[in-house]
């Protein structure tokens, strides 16, 4: 994997994405010599083309970003990645027309965006038929060496064996004379030269996953492995970087302090989110005023009560503050207590259920960004009930509040909807990860996946 700005980006995923980015140029090219040639039109020097070739590039680029065509479904299936690209590529024509019409000059004529998407969407998939056929063979999975036979080797294994998995394990070394659960791990003591059984087996990477670390460090022969220029990783990191999120299960505070993350750069990243969320937050609320209104009108004649739901959640800090939404539950959706919500909860309104479902009733919530007291993208803002039995229940619970929560965040864009302490258990890991990891890039990311949350229908409730 590649480490970009603090995000692992596997180099299967990199380098289709190279081959995309030089086959937009490309078919944005061939349309314009298309039209033009039609046109009986002199093509002119490409340099005169380079701002609308690199417009439309970059715009369908994060279209497709956006709708999931670089996920892992979409690498392991060639139906998924197509489907993907032809919704990414159409709405990255419609946002081109839209481009076009506020600024004048970069001549997106329609039969030249017309010609680019489908000469786009052949070579998109013709990339995909000829690189993904690479990637199938495995050619770009990195060779992973195992130094322990336990639980946490058995973990790796199930990782490696997922579709979408980046790496295949060459070989597991058991460490101790514990009874071992990977039952073809070969004993460390049967290994007479250990340099030369690694470099038999030719690993990028060694992961060691011991049970016990306390006086068990193989320190020489971890010494060797790295002086012959193999890569050595401990267990929690190589979670980390292959799953995107914190292992609780092996967390430990020493860990989290010597590993990299929560690095003094971030207060320029925070600046950077603040101007981002004040420019958004402001733009966002004039459009989408007449919605809000529209649907504040219909919740109030679909049921009784208030149109807004004002709601106190923890913030920055562990700092409480009032969350505005537009209402989508009966007025006394609570009268038992507080309660996670369901999949389709009978408390939702008819209005309700529809508005939850395309998030129109998060809008409202662009005011507390633009007061400062939410982010765009941070962790899900709870209630102070859930979170004082949270942090009873689960461990590093506080330390997601080290960041400012969000609307759309790491979590709600890798893992459904929770609704139970174990729910929340998993998307801790995932919020854990962004909080020491988290900078302007990593938002653009999340930011641009939250349309695939929203067109999907995923996590919903």
């Amino acid at each position: 994997m590649i480490r970009l700005f603090k995000h692992y980006i596997p180099h299967a995923v990199l380098l289709l994405g190279l081959f995309d980015l030089m086959l937009l140029y490309l078919a944005g090219e061939a349309a314009w010599r298309l039209r033009a040639d039609q046109l009986g039109m002199d093509h002119g020097p490409i340099s005169s083309r380079l701002a609308s070739l690199s417009t439309f590039t970059v715009i369908v680029l994060m279209a497709m970003i956006a709708v999931g065509v670089y996920g892992a479904d979409a690498l392991r299936s060639m139906r998924f990645a197509v489907a993907r690209i032809l919704v990414a590529v159409s709405l990255g024509i419609i946002a081109l027309s839209f481009v076009d019409f506020i600024i004048h000059g970069l001549d997106f004529w329609r039969s030249t965006l017309a010609y680019a998407m489908f000469i786009a969407i052949a070579l998109l998939v013709l990339n995909r038929l000829i690189v993904g056929g690479i990637l199938g063979a495995g050619a770009f999975r990195r060779r992973v060496l195992v130094l322990g036979a336990g639980r946490r080797a058995d973990r790796l294994r199930a990782l490696s064996e997922r579709p979408e998995s980046g790496f295949v394990i060459v070989g597991y070394v058991a460490m101790s004379g514990a009874e071992p659960i990977i039952h073809e791990a070969i004993a460390r003591d049967a290994i007479n030269d250990f340099n030369r059984f690694v470099q038999n087996l030719g690993p990028s990477e060694v992961v060691l996953a011991l049970e016990e670390r306390r006086n068990a460090l193989p320190l020489k022969d971890l010494l060797r492995i790295k002086t012959a220029g193999v890569h050595v990783n401990d267990f929690s990191s190589f979670l980390e970087r292959e799953t995107g999120r914190v292992d609780l299960d092996t967390l430990n505070p020493s860990w989290l302090i010597f590993s990299d993350g929560f690095s003094s750069s971030r207060m320029v990243s925070s600046f950077a989110k603040r101007v981002f969320d004040i420019a958004a937050s402001s733009v966002l609320l004039l459009l989408t005023f007449p919605i809000i209104l529209l649907f504040a009108l219909l919740v109030k004649i679909d049921s009784r009560g208030p149109a807004f739901f004002r709601q106190t959640r923890v913030g920055l800090y562990g700092e409480p503050f009032e969350l505005i939404k537009l209402r989508s539950m009966r007025t006394d959706a609570e009268k038992d207590g507080a309660k996670w919500a369901q999949a389709n909860d009978p408390r939702a309104t008819r209005v309700g259920r529809f508005i939850r479902k395309v998030r129109i009733d998060e809008l409202p919530q662009t005011w507390s960004v633009l007061k400062g007291e939410m982010s765009f993208v941070g962790p899900r803002p709870e209630r102070p009930q859930f979170v004082s039995d949270l942090e009873e229940k689960l461990p590093y619970y506080a330390e997601r509040h080290m960041v400012k929560p969000g609307i759309t965040g790491w979590a709600q864009i890798n893992y459904p909807y929770g609704a139970s302490t174990e729910d929340a258990r998993h998307k801790l890991e995932y919020d854990l990860y962004y909080a020491k990891n988290y900078t302007p890039f990593l938002d653009l990311l999340i930011l641009l996946q939250t349309l695939r949350v929203i067109l999907w229908n995923e996590g919903a409730r």
